[in-house]
């Protein structure tokens, strides 16, 4: 089959938008680099382009009509939009959904200790990620310290440029013999990944007398029971002075490790991106972008971002739970059209595009993938009829009829696409939160954009395949 570069088919008009939705791309990628920051980013463009939260119009007593647009954001981590069609909900939606979790290291709830004159943080890495790619790299610390009365603390350090960073260190090859000598998933120890957070130990004295007698007694119990634990002692204090957190606030935080920097043009051509979770927040972005130029339509469009996909889509912020199909029943009750009965259909008869990442053909691994059936770089959008492992386990398998019908309408607007699967059969494979939709019977594809060095903490697209992926998905949405 023809491949078709598309940089090749754009016009000087159409290569100034190309780089005007990266550049809004990258500004979204620096802005969420959790899943929290990326909920708060999807809202404040969302209510930018007229969308109302649905509590709001439940409080308002307020009914649904065609052309309204709503959203909900769930437990600060997930999020879905939808623009109310001409249709009735019960013929089914045009949905998008991606996920907006990336592999990271997170904080554990009991983390700070001082070993031998530096102060740590103790982590537990998330989601598939090669352990090693995360040593001595420059990395900051986003999210939130919830204290006792419930007041919020939001964290973010390491991504100005005044900000410290922090470091993962790794062992001198002088001293890296046995090491070398490991297999990749024994090369370290996840119980040694822990944070490099200070190396300064506190003066008792001058802290003493800075604070006085009254404030001491609290410092005394929130310090180390041992007496030359300075250094812990000196970041308790920066933490207390500069954040108003205690030690024991740990307990209530979620803290991601993430790796520290903006999102660049890569290449001398600058055809590309290298950024920081690019999978999935990639086709997160596309996915909402395409919904919010999204004009009145006649079916009921849904964009879908969630959480927890990294690990399986589990827990009240996942795919797994029931938070779509609770909202979408909410919805359905608004436009005056709910029943049990009717939100099952209105469940199988939706279609969706499932928006992930694929895995870009990468000739340096060359041996690790199937050339004819690869994903490449700036050939467009990507649609992936399975995925899944070795026999197909675990994944979707779109229906042939779906899949042509999308080919029209990606023909009709002119979108390049192009189809793959994730490597050689038996060499790994990858799932998505497409089968959980399948569930429901209805039609549903995995779709998104190809990424090299996928997991890393550094990632790598095309911004011709960015672009691809955001007038594919409007397509959809309009079409399908």
């Amino acid at each position: 089959m023809e491949r078709k570069n598309a940089w090749n088919a754009y016009s000087p008009e159409e290569k100034k938008r190309v780089e005007e939705i990266c550049r809004a791309y990258c500004h979204f990628l620096d802005c969420s680099k959790t899943e929290r920051e990326c909920a708060a980013a999807a809202v404040r463009l969302a209510r930018a382009q007229g969308y109302r939260s649905l509590d709001t119009v439940k409080e308002a007593k307020e009914s649904l009509k065609p052309g309204d647009k709503v959203y909900v954001c769930h437990m600060e981590k997930a999020v879905v939009l939808f623009q109310i069609g001409s249709e009735p909900l019960e013929k089914g939606l045009n949905i998008l959904g991606a996920h907006t979790d990336s592999p990271r290291l997170d904080v554990k709830q009991v983390p700070l200790y001082e070993e031998q004159g530096n102060a740590y943080l103790d982590t537990h890495y998330y989601g598939g990620v090669k352990k090693y790619q995360w040593m001595a790299l420059p990395l900051a610390i986003h999210g939130v310290v919830v204290r006792k009365d419930g007041t919020k603390v939001e964290i973010k350090i390491g991504e100005k440029e005044k900000d410290p960073v922090f470091v993962i260190t790794d062992l001198l090859p002088h001293l890296g013999k046995e090491q070398n000598e490991k297999k990749v998933k024994e090369f370290i120890d996840a119980e040694k990944m822990d944070l490099l957070i200070g190396n300064l130990p506190a003066s008792k004295g001058e802290e003493n007398k800075a604070l006085g007698k009254k404030h001491l007694e609290i410092v005394d119990m929130e310090a180390s029971a041992e007496e030359n634990e300075l250094v812990k002692r000196s970041i308790l204090k920066i933490l207390r002075e500069e954040y108003h957190i205690k030690e024991e606030d740990f307990i209530s935080a979620e803290l991601e490790i993430v790796p520290a920097g903006k999102a660049r043009d890569c290449g001398f051509d600058r055809s590309m991106i290298l950024a920081y979770g690019q999978d999935d927040r990639s086709c997160a972005f596309t996915s909402l972008i395409a919904l919010l130029e999204l004009k009145m339509s006649r079916r009921t469009s849904c964009c879908i971002l969630v959480d927890k996909e990294e690990i399986g889509s589990t827990g009240a912020t996942g795919m797994r739970s029931h938070f779509f199909e609770n909202t979408l029943a909410e919805v359905m009750e608004l436009c005056g059209s709910y029943s049990e009965l009717g939100l099952r259909r209105a469940l199988a008869n939706s279609k969706m595009l499932s928006s992930d990442v694929s895995a870009a053909y990468d000739p340096m691994f060359a041996e690790y993938y199937e050339k004819k059936n690869s994903a490449y770089l700036a050939n467009g959008l990507v649609f992936n009829k399975y995925s899944g492992s070795g026999g197909k386990s675990g994944g979707n398998d779109a229906n042939p009829e779906f899949i042509a019908e999308l080919r029209r309408i990606m023909e009709k607007y002119k979108v390049v696409i192009q189809t793959a699967e994730l490597g050689k059969v038996d060499r790994g494979g990858g799932g998505t939160i497409a089968y959980l939709m399948a569930d429901y019977g209805m039609e549903v594809i995995d779709c998104g954009i190809p990424v090299l060095s996928m997991h890393a903490p550094w990632e790598v697209s095309s911004k011709a395949d960015l672009y691809e992926a955001l007038k594919g998905y409007l397509a959809f949405l309009k079409e399908a």
